[in-house]
């Protein structure tokens, strides 16, 4: 007879897989083990959205550019609001940028469960590592973009415009910290809440977009300096990163620790309840989706 003992000493699992029990049983140390995946998919998100298009990764930069040459036209030819000063398209770019780091962020982590409800079925890995991809990847898009916006401002620096880049742009770190848990963290709640009620992808989108309107993107917070709208854009955790960001990079904008300090304790609060609802829904999603 085979000595049991010996037996279970033979037997050294690599991996053990075990149904989690509670809201707080959350693994990052696994996560962080799943590392080579979370590249992995982040190169096939990159690649993926342009694998089969004609201008292929030139779409980064067409795509922030022409929208902003939208909003010079009617923004601010059109219903004259001001850009704080600034060249028009320097003013729209910078506050694209942020956002489309924001909202391709939230827009794709909200479909985490459905558009990967093949693989959760068949593979074994962090579920946590989707989302995270999606963070990873829009934040190479981001510094593309951010690549472009440098460009312009060295061009209108060379027509003889002060850019009046200072000591903040040494903050840029705790602005894209702030926008990716922010969309992190509201991206995956939609994603779980997304399993049971499908109504919520068709609003997200429109949502989104409405929010837009409710951030300093085509206008600065200064225009809106009184009142209970103004209250209502400073209190959109979204308003102190993109200021922060026009305010570090061309001088113009509404910088405060105070504002920031809201915006990183809101994306905390955020970011920590999306994580335990995504906890907890990942464990039987497979039977409603």
């Amino acid at each position: 007879m085979i000595d049991q003992e010996n037996l279970k000493q033979s037997e050294r699992w690599t991996e053990v897989i075990k149904p989690r029990s509670g809201w707080l049983d959350i693994n990052l140390r696994e996560v962080w083990r799943y590392r080579d995946l979370l590249m992995l998919l982040v190169r096939r998100d990159f690649v993926a959205v342009y694998k089969q298009t004609i201008l292929g990764a030139l779409w980064i930069f067409i795509q922030p550019l022409l929208t902003s040459l939208t909003y010079v036209i009617i923004f601010s030819k059109v219903a004259h609001l001001s850009s704080d000063g600034l060249p028009p398209i320097l003013f729209y770019l910078a506050g694209v940028t942020c956002w489309n780091y924001f909202s391709s962020c939230l827009n794709t982590t909200a479909s985490t469960f459905i558009t990967n409800a093949q693989i959760f079925g068949k593979v074994y890995f962090p579920r946590l590592i989707m989302p995270l991809s999606v963070s990873v990847s829009n934040l190479v898009k981001f510094l593309i973009q951010f690549g472009l916006l440098i460009i312009m401002m060295i061009w209108y620096g060379l027509k003889g415009m002060h850019i009046a880049v200072n000591i903040s742009l040494l903050i840029l770190p705790l602005l894209l910290l702030i926008m990716a848990g922010l969309s992190l963290g509201l991206g995956i709640i939609v994603s779980s809440l997304t399993t049971k009620y499908r109504d919520l992808s068709y609003l997200i989108t429109f949502s989104v977009q409405l929010l837009m309107y409710a951030s300093p993107v085509v206008y600065p917070l200064s225009s809106v300096s009184a009142g209970k709208l103004h209250l209502l854009l400073v209190a959109n955790p979204m308003s102190g990163p993109i200021e922060a960001f026009k305010y570090a990079l061309l001088g113009k904008g509404y910088f405060s620790w105070n504002l920031l300090g809201y915006d990183f304790a809101f994306m905390i609060v955020v970011l920590v309840i999306g994580i335990l609802i995504f906890n907890r829904v990942e464990k039987t999603f497979m039977d409603t989706v």
